[in-house]
């Protein structure tokens, strides 16, 4: 196996990269896989007379494809990725390891989540394991809870040395902890880092004696959130890590054909960056109301007695609407691309054309986009009427400092970090001067 190790949005080639020269997916398998993930956006993998040309997206993460072990690492790395990670998806600051050895390996990303669900299963099992009374039927030669005179009544006659009774156990053998248990064994498949798989081994050898495994499937998940109350709230950030292992594992899904399978990892920083930007905005913006993708309902509607196959109006959705009262403040969406180091792809902006748009007189709609440049600021892009050439729209590119938002995030709360905090929210999303308004 060839390893290649690139950055998310990178495009390598053999001419900008000497591992490439030469190589082939070399059978069918591959090259199903490699076109499965184009089609998909995750990866697109081409060959060239040369050798292969590799252009990666917002996924991270790491894969094998044919020939070459693949390893995509996020811009923002080490401390600073976990500590926006713990924020974004409600994680608990729990001591992982040293951080200098984080950042340096290729497959850091992944590693990331599974230190964090060992620190988290730790916590767990050292504080004693979630139990629940569970009915049950049995026959005992010693009885317990109450006899079932029905059963035993049907028994008349016979001759045994137990008597059937209804008891209600308390086991630890739940299904959320048979979901921590296969998120672990899970885990220890999928980290390379010898150290790790160990200590992710040792504490599933725990569970496994009194928990049965579990498959780990959509269902279940499902289940297991329906079943989540305050007595098993100390399991929501693992039961988050198991979620965001198992949804980057298993197959490509493609509409009306069977799934690839992936022998990999893929995770999706578009689904993270737009739960960070939600939670930072619902938590400091207390003057505002935040909609999380809110629909915007009769914008597109297709005209009745032109609509021959009675299909349904498509509806915009940007990721968030900021209100002040009944008023609209900002549509905002997110996009895990660089764009003050990288173009705005036309299909994006096509997108926040229609937001846009979408509000009278002039509307305004901004993308907000993470960047490491502490320099890049904001720019506009007009929509024009092209006959009067007024303006009709405006749209906004606004950074997202990834720096300064994981130090915002990870500081100890005090009235300065918290005013800090309020003041950045209300640029990302109203942009200008800290108001009164946006004190409150």
């Amino acid at each position: 196996m060839q390893p290649i190790v690139l950055t998310e949005w990178y495009v390598a080639s053999p001419e900008t990269m000497p591992e490439l020269v030469g190589l082939e997916l070399g059978n069918d398998k591959a090259r199903q896989l490699a076109e499965a993930l184009t089609r998909n956006g995750r990866l697109a993998v081409l060959e060239l007379r040369r050798g292969l040309r590799i252009e990666t997206t917002s996924f991270v993460g790491s894969l094998r494809i044919g020939p070459i072990q693949l390893s995509i690492q996020p811009k923002l790395q080490g401390m600073p990725l976990l500590n926006l990670l713990r924020y974004a998806y409600g994680l608990r600051h729990l001591e992982l390891f040293s951080p200098q050895k984080q950042g340096v390996q290729p497959d850091a990303f992944q590693d990331l989540l599974c230190h964090q669900l060992a620190a988290e299963a730790e916590e767990l099992i050292s504080r004693g394991l979630h139990r629940r009374y569970e009915r049950r039927h049995e026959l005992l030669a010693s009885p317990r809870g109450r006899i079932d005179f029905t059963q035993l009544a049907g028994r008349a006659g016979t001759a045994q040395s137990s008597l059937p009774c209804i008891h209600h156990p308390r086991l630890q053998d739940t299904l959320i902890n048979q979901v921590l248990l296969a998120g672990l064994q899970s885990a220890a498949r999928l980290t390379h880092d010898l150290p790790l798989r160990t200590h992710l081994r040792r504490l599933a050898a725990l569970l496994d004696d009194q928990v049965t495994p579990v498959r780990l499937v959509a269902e279940t998940m499902q289940q297991v959130r329906h079943q989540g109350d305050r007595l098993v709230a100390t399991y929501q950030p693992a039961l988050a890590i198991v979620e965001l292992l198992m949804e980057a594992q298993g197959t490509v899904l493609e509409a009306g054909e069977r799934g690839v399978p992936v022998p990999g990892f893929l995770f999706d920083m578009n689904r993270f960056f737009q739960a960070l930007i939600s939670r930072f905005l619902h938590d400091f913006l207390p003057a505002y109301t935040v909609r999380d993708e809110y629909r915007l309902r009769d914008m597109l509607a297709f005209v009745p007695e032109r609509n021959p196959q009675s299909r349904q109006s498509p509806t915009p959705r940007p990721d968030f609407l900021v209100q002040d009262g009944s008023r609209t403040v900002a549509l905002l969406d997110t996009k895990y691309r660089d764009l003050w180091a990288e173009t705005l792809p036309r299909d994006m902006l096509y997108q926040l054309v229609i937001y846009a748009l979408s509000q009278d007189p002039v509307g305004q709609a901004i993308i907000l986009y993470p960047t490491l440049n502490s320099a890049a600021t904001e720019a506009w892009i007009e929509v024009r009427d092209p006959l009067l050439s007024s303006r009709r729209a405006l749209v906004v590119l606004r950074p997202v400092d990834m720096s300064k938002l994981a130090c915002l995030v990870s500081a100890p709360r005090t009235a300065t970090h918290d005013r800090a905090t309020r003041e950045y929210a209300y640029q990302l999303a109203v942009g200008g001067e800290f108001s009164v308004r946006a004190k409150a």
